[in-house]
């Protein structure tokens, strides 16, 4: 005979993504949230960590000094994945805070457990809709640099419109980057980087760091395994930052 187990309570994360579709049943959303199945590791980082490294209160503003006890360049990335940039470059670069946000489960149990594997104490991350943190979390002029890498290029022309980078979108993120701040977006496919380009170059108060229309040269960003698979695949990553004049 089979044992017979309780219905576990159902987390903070869970009882918040819930809410979450509820929330968005009539929103066009940039992204999918995908059923994937966690690891055992993913999960007991997800139970463990999330207290330590993330955020639930997704209402509230981000104070920066409670979470990381010092007031220093704050970097907030959109759609991390898996993380794997986001680590590389909280680790190599200790005097700045950054925020992560994504709404796949397995890739923020992974984090959280990277995380706490190399000590970090400058990355804290969200689980939720980047359009409403950016909306109801972060202080205008708070970020020094925004990373969109790799957002879903919704390649079909009828799913064009869930592309998270439109105009929209990048003057509802523009008054949070301070001034003189940068909004670095990359992508390998090459209609939706000329679509980026296109988009925040219509745009007032951006400035194209590489001059007019042009794709950035080298950057500091970390080359992730998703990027490596593209470039043995002959796709041509482009990148573009832009900073906020005024």
């Amino acid at each position: 005979m089979s044992e017979l187990k309780a219905t576990p309570e159902p987390s903070e994360l869970d009882q918040q993504s819930s809410g979450d579709a509820v929330a968005h049943l009539r929103t066009i959303r940039s992204y999918v949230i995908r059923g994937g199945r966690l690891t055992p590791s993913q999960q007991n980082a997800l139970e463990k960590f999330w207290p330590l490294f993330g955020v639930s209160d997704v209402a509230a503003p981000f104070d920066a000094t409670a979470h990381f006890g010092r007031q220093a360049p704050l970097v907030l990335e959109i759609g991390f994945g898996m993380g794997d940039s986001l680590l590389a470059m909280a680790r190599n670069n200790p005097q700045k805070d950054f925020i992560g946000i994504e709404v796949h489960k397995p890739g923020v149990g992974r984090l959280l457990h990277e995380i706490d594997a190399l000590g970090l104490h400058n990355l804290r991350v969200y689980c939720h809709d980047a359009k409403e943190i950016l909306r109801d979390c972060i202080a205008d002029e708070a970020l020094s640099c925004v990373q969109i890498f790799f957002p879903d290029p919704w390649h079909k022309k009828k799913h064009n419109k869930r592309r998270l980078v439109q105009a929209e979108f990048m003057e509802q993120l523009r008054p949070k980057l301070a001034i003189g701040g940068s909004v670095h977006m990359a992508t390998d496919w090459e209609p939706y980087a000329a679509h980026m380009m296109e988009v925040i170059s219509a745009l007032p108060d951006y400035r194209n760091s590489a001059g007019v229309g042009q794709y950035a040269g080298s950057t500091d960003r970390p080359l992730t395994k998703f990027e490596k698979r593209g470039q043995r695949l002959g796709h041509v990553v482009n990148d573009l930052v832009f900073i906020r004049e005024r």
